[in-house]
């Protein structure tokens, strides 16, 4: 286990929950409670409190083990590297205009180097040029290949970095665990539907807080849009996989974890992105993103799922759904009931024990009408009782409008989203015969104790 550097300083994952004094923590991915000794509970406090990890070695070890559970985050400051210690690489294909402002836009960093993936007019200022493209992945892998910085930052040319956004980004890399950082990625703001749509929705921005990346978590990945990587772990891994269009970015982040490095993702460095410009092809970019699930899913079994259900939710869920309100109801109360009895033998309190249970129904009711929505309403519309189960899944789109509040059309486009997104995953699924991406996934809720 690496320690954590003296000086580090933490704050605790924004969905953690502490109860007993600080002496039981309950968050992370996948969830743990953790039970620490009053001397763990008070470096805890001091923590939290601003105070920087000291030299103790038990000090040290218990940071990184909150560190690697996702329960705490490092707020590192200063460090060794500088922008000079960076090469960035912007792929581009016809959009010279885009990936000069990127260039332009970036600080003092050791070089620059634009990659033509074809461009239709060939860019006169890319240090490589293909002749016909070939994708982001091979534009990105004949980019850093010419680095000879310790560190690359991958800009795609319709982004634009803010002056500072490499200041948050750099001192995590003193962490010789993380191989990779991704700034947060917001939509441009605009006056169109589209640009106000992804102002709130863009699926390049994984929200306000910062996190480790592990499939299967609240950040389950991280966008390549903008993404600061070690060279010596690109080549680790070999860059980028060139087989695939899209979905390149998960594939390549998950492989630097499976190769037991760290990616860390850090909204206090911001990068903007320029939303596209009509629904047209604002609907074709969701469907080629939902076109990826398929070849992810059989690079990366178990990753891609649909849905995610312990046994009981499922039984609750397709009681309901089947019409058999009562059952399904019964269900509930009975595993709600033993659930929240197991969390209060771990030291969880009673009223938190059935709020967390609720709140766990509640995402679970939300899970699956996405499921619906996004995979599962080819199915659905066949039958009378299936129909019913869709219209219900937009439920919660609805309700997200109403509730900030938004325009009818934000909520046209919201379920749009979807459908869009959906329809690719099955022709994904068609086109390289797997239903993987379709299928839930059975998970049981153990909270692990460490």
């Amino acid at each position: 286990m690496q320690p954590v550097r003296p000086g580090t300083r933490l704050i605790l994952d924004a969905q953690v929950r502490r109860f007993h004094g600080d002496r039981i923590l309950l968050g992370g991915a996948p969830l743990r409670l953790l039970r620490l000794s009053p001397a763990g509970a008070g470096y805890l406090r001091g923590w939290l409190a601003g105070k920087p990890v000291g030299d103790d070695q038990g000090e040290q070890r218990l940071a990184r083990r909150l560190i690697d559970a996702g329960l705490a985050h490092p707020r590192p400051v200063g460090g060794r590297y500088s922008a000079t210690d960076v090469t960035l690489v912007v792929p581009v294909k016809d959009d010279a205009e885009g990936a000069a402002a990127v260039v332009n836009a970036v600080g003092n960093v050791a070089d620059r180097i634009v990659v033509d993936d074809g461009s239709a007019v060939p860019l006169p200022s890319a240090a490589v040029r293909h002749e016909r493209p070939r994708g982001p992945a091979a534009a990105r892998n004949a980019g850093w290949r010419l680095a000879r910085t310790e560190l690359v930052a991958f800009l795609d040319a319709d982004t634009r970095p803010a002056a500072d956004w490499l200041d948050a980004v750099l001192p995590h890399f003193d962490d010789p665990c993380v191989a990779a950082v991704a700034p947060r990625v917001r939509s441009l703001p605009g006056e169109g539907g589209i640009a106000r749509y992804e102002e709130d929705r863009s699926s390049l921005d994984m929200g306000a807080e910062p996190g480790r990346v592990q499939p299967l978590s609240r950040i389950g990945y991280v966008p390549s849009a903008a993404l600061v990587v070690r060279r010596s772990a690109l080549a680790a891994v070999g860059g980028f996989d060139e087989d695939l269009r899209y979905g390149e970015d998960v594939d390549f982040v998950w492989r630097l974890i499976d190769a037991g490095y760290t990616v860390r993702y850090e909204p206090a460095s911001t990068v903007a992105h320029l939303p596209r410009p009509d629904v047209r092809s604002w609907l074709r970019q969701r469907f080629d993103y939902g076109t990826s699930a398929a070849p992810l899913a059989q690079r990366h079994p178990g990753r891609l799922t649909c849905a995610q259900l312990t046994l009981s939710s499922a039984l609750e869920w397709g009681l309901a759904a089947s019409g058999f309100a009562p059952a399904a109801a019964a269900v509930a109360l009975v595993d709600a009931t033993r659930t929240a009895a197991r969390l209060r033998r771990r030291g969880i309190p009673g009223d938190e024990s059935w709020r967390l249970v609720l709140g766990g129904s509640a995402a679970t009711g939300g899970m699956l009408a996405a499921a619906v929505r996004r995979g599962w309403w080819p199915l659905a519309v066949v039958t009378r009782r299936g129909r019913r189960v869709l219209l219900a899944s937009l439920l919660p789109c609805l309700l997200e409008a109403a509730k900030h509040p938004k325009s009818v059309r934000w909520a046209a486009l919201r379920i749009a989203d979807d459908i869009a997104y959906g329809v690719g995953v099955w022709v994904g699924c068609l086109r390289y015969r797997t239903p993987d991406p379709l299928l839930p996934r059975r998970y049981r809720f153990s909270p692990r104790t460490f």
